[in-house]
């Protein structure tokens, strides 16, 4: 198993699991490797250092940075003061990102195309309150805007809908 530091051309980094060099460039070759957070296509390999286990680690209870990293995110609720917020581009921010777009997703209905419809019912007590998600177009938008409902864009990359392994 050849475990791959990659980064699209937005800048952000993941991890790729491969069973071989030869089949990560063959599924880079075919589209099949692309950012978790934006789909984008367009990855290179960045260089990365083997980690070499010969027993002890030095530390007691040591783990891999990878495991103390998205440890920090549920290590304090979000209300502690000790808590900060991840930098954006950071792995951990990403991870962040995603955990927060999951959440949406989890917790909203999916309306599609009838988005600024059912928007507008809701608005005006013709529809029940609820959370919804949509497509709508930015002329649709900016009208909702207008009549005063408060709508926001929402980037949902295939990843979300997905269990990142």
């Amino acid at each position: 198993m050849k475990v791959l530091n990659l980064r699209c051309s937005h800048q952000h980094s993941f991890e790729g699991w491969f069973a071989s060099e030869d089949d990560f460039q063959s599924q880079l070759a075919r589209g099949l490797v692309a950012c978790p957070l934006c789909a984008d296509p367009a990855i290179q390999k960045m260089p990365s250092a083997p980690r070499l286990n010969f027993g002890a680690t030095g530390e007691e209870g040591a783990q891999p940075a990878s495991s103390r990293e998205l440890s920090v995110l549920d290590a304090a609720p979000a209300s502690s003061p000790a808590h900060e917020e991840p930098a954006a581009g950071s792995p951990a921010g990403q991870a962040a990102f995603l955990k927060a777009l999951r959440h949406v997703v989890a917790n909203t209905e999916d309306v599609g195309a009838r988005f600024a419809d059912e928007a507008r019912a809701m608005h005006y007590g013709d529809a029940e309150q609820r959370n919804i998600r949509g497509k709508a177009s930015p002329r649709e938008a900016v009208e909702l805007l207008e009549e005063g409902i408060d709508v926001m864009p929402l980037p949902l990359p295939a990843a979300v809908k997905e269990t990142l392994q």
